[in-house]
Parts: C-alpha cells; structure tokens; sequence
C-alpha cells in the first residue's frame, strides 16, 4: 500500500516509541488521559441528557406549558359567576395554533388535606376527567382511574407519596380544608370543608405525587361556593415545552382580554439550574482531555530533540519543512486518534451497561433517592460525535507546536557535530 513519506515515517516514530523508555511512558499516559476524558464525558453527558429528559417529562408533562385566564379572573364582581365564560369557543381557537397539542379546562386553589393520621399542604386542581386522557398522570396511575371523577360525587385522585404521607388508600375519605375561604356558622367564621372519598392514586416520580390533588372541576366549584363548572383557567401542553415563549407572545398580542403565563415563570429557574449544570460538566471534562493533550506536546517535543539528527538527515535528502511539519502532526494525532477511539468504545459500552454495572457494584452508591431505580441514561449521536471532534481537534492542536519547531530545525546546524 502506498503512503506518502511523511505519513509513512510518523506512524513509524509512533510505533517506535514503544522501546524508548521515559517517551514511551509519557505517551502511554497522554492516550491514557485521552481515553479517561473522552469515555467520562460521554457517559456523563448521557446520564445529564437522561435527567434532563426526565424532567422534561415528568415535571412539563403534568405543569401546563402556557396558562390561559380571563383578564376578568381577578374582579370580585363575578365571584357568583363562571370565572371563565365561553372558555369552550377559546379553547377551539387555541387548538389551532401551530405546536398547540391539547386544551385542558381547570380550576385550582391551595388548601389542606387532612386524614386520621397527618395533615398536608397541596394545590387543589379541579378537571374535567373527558378532557385529561392524554394527560401524563392518566398513564401512571397505580389505583383506579380519573375518569372515576365522574362516577363518583366529591372524590378525588392522589399521589402514591401523599398517601403514604397521610397513610391512607384507595376507598378511604379524607377532609379537605380551605384555609383561605371561610364562612358563618352558629360557631363563628370557620374554614370551608368538606369530606372526600380517594378513588385512585397516581405516581409519576416527582414532587407533584407529593403536593397535587386532583378532583373534578364541578365538585371543585362548590367547595369554593362558585355557580358554573369552576373553570377558571385553560392550560396548553404543546409538542415542544419550549415554544411556549414565542406562543405566548402571539397570544397577548392577538388577544388582549387574556392573561397569558408559561412554564417559564414557575419552573424555568430549575431548568436554567440543570442547564448550566450540564455545561459545566461539558467544561470540567474536558479539561481533562486538554490535560492529556499538554502530555501530548510534552511527548513531541522530547521526539523532536531525541530525533534531530534524523530530521538534518532528511530534510538533506529533499524533504521541505513542511513534509516535516506533516510527519510529527502524524504521529501526534496518531495518539489522539488511538485515545478517541479506544475512549469513545469505552465510553459507550460504559453508558449502555451503567445501571448493569451499579447494580454489581451496589445500588447503595447513588444513595436511597434511587433505590429501585435505574439512571436514566440518553445516549445522543450527536454528542457523542461533538466529543470525538473536540478530542480529535484539541489532540491536533497539541502537535502543531511540536510540528513547527521540528520544521524549523536547521540541517546544517545539527549536523554538525554527527
């Protein structure tokens, strides 16, 4: 197979430095650290893509995308009314907005649940069940269904940490208390209440199972002592959470009378947390292939002074400075290439068997909060391939230095004292 010279002779000195003792030593331990970046940075990143998608699915597949409300909601003159009239011709003119998947009517108010054994603080959200099918808690549902909302008069669905919290089942009742709704009785102003009976339990994996109630829109309503179904917003899931911005934009502009909020104003500052998060792993890992790179450099330079007799010898026989440049570029990269490779596989193979592995090691590493669990893991192409160019780029960019002060070795000089 025919090679150009310069390509020949650096995958030659690379091979050679194998019997070359310190060299060989530092070499060994730029691939190594080559290696040990690229493999920790795909498998880091995927375990980051894991949780990110987990958050994304778990937390904006129950928080609504974009908040819809009348700009009436807040005017007590209609407290006696539908919060929300003609919420059923709005609803269809949502719908047909680009990324719009579904248009869901509620209602919510903070209150207190109360059983024989604690008392809890929760968002209390009033549906209509015929409209929750394709919501993420109709799929995780571990008791019953929400569509026993409607069998059942003043029931309400719950989440599995909840229950376990006010050590109840399904079929038990429960008090629900507002707090900040009061009325008069032969014993003075007392909170509004009611008894419920639980006729299902939801669990999603996320804090909502622990701080939501969900029971039907109309029942909602009269324990607020309102006329109507009890809407009192619309809430929009659209195909990607993060077009509710843009979406929002063109709603308060088209629509004057209504009050638009997104996901944004109340978990945007989580997500921002795990972004930054995720870009500072991107950074601290691939320090570490800038580490390895720096051996890299260390490596060539001491090639460059062991060979300089060689380099007099060749650049007699014809060979320009820039053939010499090509030749330890070569054999730079050619340690970058073998660390890329040999960490992708390993990074890859690691990402693929991770819970494998912890499980074998001891599911007790990552602490209680996952016992039972599985890391959620995604592998993306995309990335894994941006990390093989950064390795392969900062690996090339290692040998240029190297390269140029070999190329500008002077024969005459070290042919001196041959």
């Amino acid at each position: 197979m025919f090679l150009p010279a310069s390509f020949f002779i650096g995958l030659r000195y690379s091979k050679s430095q194998r019997n070359s003792g310190f060299l060989s030593f530092i070499t060994f331990f730029s691939i190594a650290g080559i290696v040990l970046g690229v493999a920790s940075l795909i498998t880091v990143v995927s375990v980051m893509n894991g949780f990110e998608g987990e958050l994304k699915k778990r937390i904006l597949g129950i928080v609504p995308h974009v908040v819809v409300s009348s700009n009436a909601v807040n005017n007590n003159s209609i407290a006696n009314h539908s919060q929300f009239p003609k919420w059923q011709k709005i609803r269809k003119q949502l719908l047909t907005y680009p990324h719009v998947n579904q248009v869901t009517p509620f209602l919510q108010s903070e209150a207190l649940i109360q059983s024989k054994k604690a008392l809890q603080g929760v968002l209390l959200v009033g549906i209509m069940p015929e409209f929750e099918q394709h919501n993420i808690i109709t799929s995780h549902m571990v008791l019953g269904s929400l569509s026993n909302l409607n069998d059942m008069p003043y029931s309400v669905v719950i989440g599995k940490s909840l229950a376990y919290k006010l050590n109840v089942t399904s079929g038990d009742t429960i008090r629900i208390v507002l707090p900040n709704k009061t009325v008069f009785t032969p014993m003075g102003r007392i909170p509004v209440q009611r008894t419920f009976t639980i006729t299902g339990i939801f669990n999603v994996g996320s804090e909502v199972d622990g701080s939501v109630v969900y029971l039907h829109s109309k029942y909602g309503a009269k324990l607020l002592k309102q006329q109507g179904d009890g809407t009192t917003h619309l809430r929009l899931y659209l195909d990607d959470a993060f077009h509710a911005n843009s979406l929002a934009k063109t709603l308060q502009t088209e629509h004057k009378y209504l009050d638009v909020v997104t996901w944004n104003d109340s978990q945007g500052a989580l997500f921002s947390a795990v972004k930054m998060e995720k870009n500072m792993m991107w950074l601290m890992l691939s320090l570490i292939i800038a580490v390895a790179a720096f051996n890299i450099v260390s490596a060539l330079v001491m090639v460059v002074i062991d060979k300089q007799g060689e380099i007099g010898i060749l650049q007699t026989l014809g060979m320009n400075r820039k053939n010499i440049l090509h030749i330890f570029i070569v054999q730079g990269l050619s340690n970058g290439i073998w660390g890329v490779l040999i960490g992708s596989t390993l990074g890859i193979l690691i990402t693929l068997n991770l819970n494998t592995l912890l499980s074998t090691i001891g599911g007790g590493l990552l602490g209680s909060a996952f016992a039972g669990q599985n890391l959620p893991i995604d592998l993306n192409f995309i990335h894994v391939v941006t990390i093989i160019c950064l390795a392969l780029f900062t690996s090339f960019l290692a040998t240029l230095y190297p390269a140029y002060r070999a190329s500008k070795t002077l024969p005459a000089e070290v042919l001196r004292n041959e």
